[in-house]
């Protein structure tokens, strides 16, 4: 089992920045991935942006690509999400999710940040 526990979020004016973070506990030794989605309301989830926790290679849906920015500290087991120049479409929850791999793979979901942009 993994846990994961978000942090950081908030209500911040558009144009502004933000960081949050997901701590993983737990069966951390065996992750490969960790990725953050965001849900708005009436809104499927949708993927914000990934990175490989051992290579540290990184991923990012077109709409946040050069405003946010994902990194993680193997150390504190604990991956960010720094975003800039905000809009208000990126108003949503901001959820963490771990892939850990152990013969099959498996996804575990933090309980969600609340992320809202004022115009």
């Amino acid at each position: 089992q993994v846990q994961l526990v978000e942090s950081g979020g908030g209500l911040v004016q558009a144009g502004g920045s933000l960081r949050i973070s997901c701590a993983a506990s737990g069966r951390t030794a065996s992750l490969s991935t960790m990725r953050w989605f965001r849900q708005a309301p009436g809104k499927e989830r949708e993927f914000v942006a990934g990175i490989s926790w051992s290579l540290g290679s990184t991923s990012y849906a077109d709409s946040v690509k050069g405003r946010f920015t994902i990194s993680r500290d193997n150390a504190k087991n604990t991956v960010y999400l720094q975003m800039n120049s905000l809009k208000p479409e990126d108003t949503a929850v901001y959820y963490c999710q771990a892939r850990r791999v152990a013969i099959r793979e498996y996804d575990y979901w933090g309980q969600g940040t609340q992320v809202t942009v004022s115009s």
